[in-house]
């Protein structure tokens, strides 16, 4: 008679994006992003402000790291528009997703180009007059309008982040976890 031992399970490598960010507005991106790409990552969000050092980036990414075969990419989602912000960000060994001046750039390159730089004030008033979406834009929340013209145009703003120099006014680095989540998306399963 055959033995009924089960045949081992291949070991997997589970794969997860834990993106550190400043505040809400991230956050609610975040959540969209993790809806609009079924991938075998896990995208963990957490809001830690000002009070980011490289011992809290080190401490977050342990606690996901559960067993050996985890892999866990660190992002810091950070506006450059506080000075003091941006030394202690230096200071941090993970993927920098900066915007400068602040993360309504990267929705503004949704709707537009924009090369000149530009103060937070002066951008949040020029992402509400870009497009009929953006009139009634506040922070921290998305409308469905406003969901579906981000998915719609994510392509575009990629192109025109990677074109603007990073670090530099005006500029943002979070086109690096879309193109992230395209890769880990059509690699799909990865077996060690």
């Amino acid at each position: 008679m055959a033995s009924k031992r089960e045949p081992s399970p291949s070991l997997r490598m589970r794969k997860i994006a834990l993106v550190i960010c400043e505040g809400e507005t991230e956050v609610c991106y975040i959540n969209l992003l993790k809806s609009w790409h079924k991938s075998p990552i896990r995208i963990i969000s957490h809001i830690e402000g000002t009070k980011i050092t490289p011992s809290l980036v080190e401490k977050r990414t342990k606690e996901l790291k559960i067993s050996q075969w985890d892999k866990v990419h660190t992002f810091l989602m950070y506006d450059m528009d506080v000075q003091a912000i941006n030394e202690k960000l230096r200071k941090c060994k993970a993927e920098m997703l900066l915007s400068n001046p602040c993360f309504e750039i990267w929705l503004l390159l949704h709707a537009k180009d924009q090369k000149a730089a530009i103060e937070t004030d002066a951008l949040i008033k020029e992402l509400k007059k870009s497009a009929p979406v953006w009139k009634n834009y506040t922070k921290s929340a998305f409308t469905d309008t406003q969901k579906s013209f981000l998915n719609n145009n994510t392509d575009i703003a990629v192109t025109r982040a990677k074109k603007l120099r990073e670090f530099q006014n005006p500029s943002t680095g979070i086109y690096k976890l879309i193109e992230f989540l395209k890769e880990v998306g059509s690699k799909r399963n990865v077996v060690i």
